[in-house]
């Protein structure tokens, strides 16, 4: 770029880190970021969670947090896409408590938790083994006015799952039909396996059956729903 006499901005470096973030290559991404003030470019807080990000999938998870620490000192406040970042770290090395912690921060830094922060928060949990306290953040969605995605119902049923709680994990499957939200395969694995690990053979073969004609049905019908 300064070949062609381009200079590049916080768009452009933003976009290099992500291009490293989704190519594995977290070290490259912080080093992009490090070169930003010399080459006068002040990182905003989608370079941010691009970097924050990188490490999350570098399981970097202590180099994640150290970047979310770094930011008010940069005077960048973080977003709802720089937490999820860095709650998504949290859950790929297991930290379920940090997660929990994160998501407790974010009213103070005056950021509304969205679907996908609370699905990586209730994802730790269930990495975790709690399934407890990931049923009590799905129950709070509603007060939140955060509606629940399969996603967010399957990393719920996942850690009913692990939690040996059959009886739960299809209760959930049939709220999401309630709420119209289409499972998918992740969310009848989770439960089929729920029920396999309960003795349920019968249950689970049954909810084998109905997972092809029952999501298209449910699909056709939120789809006319909408029209």
């Amino acid at each position: 770029m300064p070949g062609a006499r381009v200079v590049p901005n916080e768009i452009t470096y933003s976009a290099a880190i992500s291009a490293c973030e989704k190519g594995g290559k977290w070290q490259l991404a912080l080093h992009l970021l490090s070169w930003m003030p010399d080459a006068r470019v002040v990182p905003n807080e989608i370079t941010y969670s691009a970097a924050i990000s990188a490490c999350e999938k570098g399981g970097q998870l202590q180099l994640a947090l150290n970047l979310l620490s770094l930011m008010p000192e940069a005077k960048v406040m973080p977003n709802e896409i720089t937490y999820s970042a860095a709650i998504s770290a949290c859950e790929k090395t297991g930290q379920w408590q940090l997660a929990l912690n994160l998501l407790s921060l974010m009213p103070e830094g005056t950021v509304v938790p969205n679907e996908i922060t609370y699905s990586a928060a209730i994802s730790a949990c269930e990495k975790g083994g709690q399934w407890q306290i990931a049923l009590n953040l799905l129950s709070l969605l509603p007060e939140a006015r955060v509606l629940p995605s399969e996603i967010t119902y399957s990393a719920v049923i996942s850690a009913c799952e692990k939690g040996g709680q059959w009886q739960l994990a299809l209760n959930l499957l049939n709220l999401m039909s309630e709420a119209r939200v289409v499972p998918d395969e992740i969310t009848y694995s989770s439960a089929i396996s729920a029920c396999e690990q309960g003795g349920q053979c019968a249950v689970a073969i049954s909810l084998l059956g109905k997972q092809s004609a029952g999501s298209l049905n449910l699909l056709v019908e939120v789809r006319q729903q909408k029209t």
